[in-house]
């Protein structure tokens, strides 16, 4: 697979195709998965602190061999760690369980609210 990329507004390139790891056990599980994404030519990872495996995505970059700038991580804050005295030390927390000293693109993580609009 060649990897394709979106530029995105700051210059930035992101991989287009990127592997998702909801619902992936941690540990084995999501490194044996992230493994294969790189072999496949994967470039693109996105997980989520609510998903419990970040140490396992960090493991598998390790793992790798890939350089850091090679693969683009997204995770994502829970709405719990939301705002002053919480933001900071949960993106500390993420940075040390992925074993990286950035994150390419950090999402503010909502669960779905259903509402009927009124007539």
């Amino acid at each position: 697979m060649t990897q394709t990329y979106l530029t995105l507004n700051n210059g930035q390139k992101m991989p287009q195709f990127g592997l998702g790891v909801f619902l992936v056990s941690d540990g084995k599980d999501t490194i044996e998965a992230c493994l294969n994404a790189f072999k496949l030519g994967y470039r693109h990872i996105d997980t989520a602190h609510a998903y419990q495996n970040e140490r396992g995505v960090g493991e598998a970059l390790k793992q790798s061999g890939l350089k850091r700038g090679e693969v683009w991580i997204t995770t994502k804050l829970w709405p719990t760690e939301y705002g002053e005295g919480k933001t900071l030390p949960a993106i500390d927390k993420m940075l040390e369980r992925l074993q990286t000293d950035y994150i390419d693109l950090l999402l503010l993580h909502q669960y779905f609210i259903s509402w009927k609009p009124e007539d």
